[in-house]
C-alpha cells in the first residue's frame, strides 16, 4: 500500500510545487523508493488540450495519449517514470464523469452533491494505482483559498482519515516575501496561508518555504511555533541557477528526511546521489556554449516550450556545453528577410503550433537554414513548414500549403502538401476523424512506433531502425508527393509501420536539416538526453567551431 504526500500551496500561486513535488520523488528514487507523481486541477477545462499557451503553457502528452499539464514534464525528466492518463485529472473532468453518471442513473435517484458524490470521484481517482508504488505524490494545483479548489482539499482531507493512521501527510509551499525598507523577511503571509488551510481541516506536517534571502533559524522556529510544525520540518527554498540543482538543495536542507521522520521511516535509508551529482557538475562545468533560435510564435510565454527548453539543456549536458537559447518571433520576419534576425545562430529549432500565425515566418526560417546549411530541427509543425518549403522552393510547387490555413481559402488555388488528418491505426483498430470534429482530445495522440530507412541519419542518430515517439496533432504531410519531395534530396527516413504517415523527413546533402512529426522533447531527461537532442547540440558545435 502506498503512502501518500499531498502537497499544497499557499500565499501566491508559481511558487514551484510541480518542481518541489518532482525533486522529492527525485530524492525518495535515491532512497531505493518507488514513486509515482500526480497532478490535481481546479480549472473547469476537461483537460489543457484545447488550451491556448498564453494560458497555461505547453500541453504535455503521455504515452497513452493524455494531454495534461506541463508540470508532468517535470515528473517525468527528474524520475524517468512515465507517466499515465490516471496522473493528471482536472475539476471539469471530474464533474464530467459525475454527471455522466448521473445520466445513466447510477445514483439510483439521488440528489448530486459536492459532498459525497464529487468528492468521493476525487478520492476514487487518486486511489488508482494505490498498491503499485511506495510514495504516492498529489500536488494540488493553484493555491489555498481559491474557491475552485475547495471540493479538492475537501477530498484529501476525507482522504487522509479513511487511509490508516501515518499513510498521509500534507506538505504546504508558501512565500516569505522580504521588505526592503525594513530589511526583514515577513512571515505573516504564510501564517495565514496555514490557518487557512487548517481551517478546512488539514494540518501540514512540512512547511516549504519559497524566499530570496536566507531564512534565520529563529525565523524558522518562529513560523514552526505559529503553525504548529516542528522547525526541522520548516524547508527553506531559495532561488537557483538551475532547476537541476534542487534535488540536491532540497537533500542539503533535509526536505526528504523531514518526509520520512514525518512516516516515522526509521532507520531511513542512505541515499544515492551519484546521478544528481553528474547533473549537476555538467551544468557547472560546461566546455563551450552555443546559441540555438526557437523559431516560434508563442515566444512571450517560455512555458508554451517547456519541454524543448529542457530537452536543449539536457542536450547541452551530453555534450557538456551551455545552451544559449533565444526566443525568436516568427511575425517579425513572415515578409521580410530573415537573416538579420537569424544570422549568428548555430542551429535553428522550430518547434509545433497550432493556426496560420507565423507560418510563413517559420517556413523562411526552414528555408534559411537549408539553404546557409546551418542545423534544423522542425517538430511537428516545424515538419510540416520544412516540407511545404521543400515543396515551393525546390520542387516546383509554388503554392505548396497546408489545408490547416488554406481549407477556407475559397477560389485561391494551392497544393495541399499537408492535409487533415482522417484516419490511422491505433493498436489493432483504424481511428476516423473528420474536420468537423470537436478539437479536445482528437488529434493523434500519445505514443506510436516508426520505422527508420536504413543509412539515414535518424538511424545513425537513434541507432536502430524501430523507434517510439509521442504525438499530437491533426495533420499530416501527404505521401502523393513523396517521389516528387524525394527526387529532389528530401528523404522521408522515418514512416508509420504501415508505410502510410510520414514521420521524419530529412535532407541528403545537408549537414544537419531533420524534420519529425512527433514530439521527442516529451521523453527528453537531464541523466538520459533524447538522442534527436543531443546529436542537434552536437551538430550546433560544428558549425560553432567553424565560425
Amino acid at each position: 500500500m502506498a503512502r501518500y504526500i499531498f502537497i499544497t500551496g499557499g500565499v501566491v500561486s508559481s511558487l514551484g510545487k510541480g518542481l518541489t513535488s518532482a525533486a522529492l520523488g527525485a530524492l525518495l528514487q535515491a532512497r531505493g523508493f518507488s514513486v509515482r507523481l500526480r497532478k490535481l486541477d481546479p480549472y473547469l477545462n476537461v483537460d489543457p488540450g484545447t488550451m491556448s499557451p498564453f494560458e497555461h503553457g505547453e500541453v504535455f502528452v503521455t504515452d497513452d495519449g493524455a494531454e495534461t499539464d506541463l508540470d508532468l514534464g517535470h515528473y517525468e525528466r527528474f524520475t524517468g517514470v512515465a507517466a499515465r492518463k490516471t496522473d493528471s485529472v482536472s475539476s471539469g473532468r471530474i464533474y464530467s464523469d459525475v454527471l455522466e453518471k448521473e445520466r445513466r442513473g447510477d445514483y439510483l435517484g439521488k440528489t448530486i452533491q459536492v459532498i459525497p458524490h464529487v468528492t468521493n470521484e476525487i478520492k476514487d481517482f487518486i486511489n488508482i494505482g494505490d498498491d503499485e508504488v511506495d510514495f504516492m505524490l498529489c500536488e494540488i494545483g493553484g493555491t489555498v483559498g481559491d474557491i475552485e479548489a475547495l471540493p479538492f482539499f475537501e477530498a484529501i482531507r476525507q482522504f487522509s482519515q479513511d487511509k490508516a493512521p501515518g499513510q498521509c501527510i500534507f506538505m504546504h509551499l508558501t512565500l516569505l516575501p522580504y521588505l526592503a525598507a525594513s530589511g526583514e523577511l515577513k512571515t505573516k503571509p504564510t501564517q495565514h496561508s496555514v490557518k487557512e488551510l487548517r481551517s478546512i481541516g488539514i494540518a501540514p506536517d512540512i512547511l516549504v518555504c519559497r524566499s530570496e534571502h536566507p531564512i534565520p533559524d529563529k525565523e524558522r522556529a518562529k513560523i514552526g511555533l505559529f503553525c504548529n510544525v516542528r522547525q526541522e520540518a520548516v524547508i527553506p527554498a531559495y532561488d537557483l541557477k538551475s532547476i537541476y540543482e534542487a534535488p540536491m538543495a532540497y537533500h542539503n536542507v533535509g526536505l526528504d528526511q523531514a518526509v520520512l521522520d514525518a512516516f516515522q521511516i526509521n532507520p531511513a535509508p542512505k541515499p544515492n546521489l551519484s546521478r544528481w551529482q553528474d547533473v549537476e557538475d555538467r551544468i557547472h562545468h560546461a566546455e563551450g556554449e552555443v546559441n540555438i533560435a526557437i523559431v516560434g510564435k508563442y515566444v512571450q510565454l517560455e512555458d508554451a516550450y517547456k519541454s524543448i527548453k529542457e530537452a536543449l539543456t539536457h542536450g547541452g549536458m551530453a555534450n557538456r556545453v551551455k545552451v544559449n537559447v533565444e526566443w525568436v518571433d516568427a511575425e517579425v520576419f513572415d515578409t521580410v528577410d530573415p537573416a538579420p534576425h537569424l544570422e549568428g545562430f548555430h542551429a535553428i529549432l522550430v518547434p509545433g503550433g497550432f493556426g496560420e500565425r507565423g507560418t510563413e515566418g517559420k517556413i523562411k526560417a526552414a528555408e534559411f537554414a537549408r539553404t546557409r546549411k546551418i542545423p534544423y530541427l522542425g517538430i511537428c509543425l516545424g515538419m510540416q513548414l520544412a516540407v511545404i518549403e521543400a515543396a515551393r522552393n525546390v520542387a516546383g510547387m509554388p503554392e505548396a500549403g497546408s489545408e490547416e490555413f488554406d481549407h477556407e481559402a475559397g477560389e485561391k488555388r494551392f497544393e495541399p502538401v499537408v492535409y487533415h488528418l482522417k484516419e490511422w491505426v491505433q493498436g489493432n483498430y483504424t481511428v476516423k476523424r473528420k474536420v468537423g470534429d470537436d478539437k479536445g482530445g482528437t488529434m493523434r495522440l500519445g505514443a506510436y512506433n516508426a520505422t527508420l530507412a536504413e543509412g539515414s541519419n535518424v538511424a545513425r542518430i537513434y541507432g536502430g531502425t524501430t523507434i517510439e515517439e509521442r504525438h499530437r496533432h491533426r495533420y499530416e504531410v501527404d505521401t502523393k508527393y513523396r517521389e516528387a519531395l524525394e527526387a529532389k534530396g528530401l528523404q522521408f527516413s522515418g514512416m508509420s509501420p504501415d508505410g502510410r504517415l510520414p514521420e521524419i523527413v530529412e535532407w541528403a546533402d545537408h549537414p544537419w536539416f531533420i524534420g519529425v512529426q512527433f514530439h521527442p522533447e516529451l521523453k527528453s531527461k537531464p541523466f538520459e538526453p533524447h538522442p534527436l537532442f543531443a546529436d542537434f547540440v552536437r551538430a550546433a558545435i560544428e558549425v560553432e567551431r567553424l565560425v
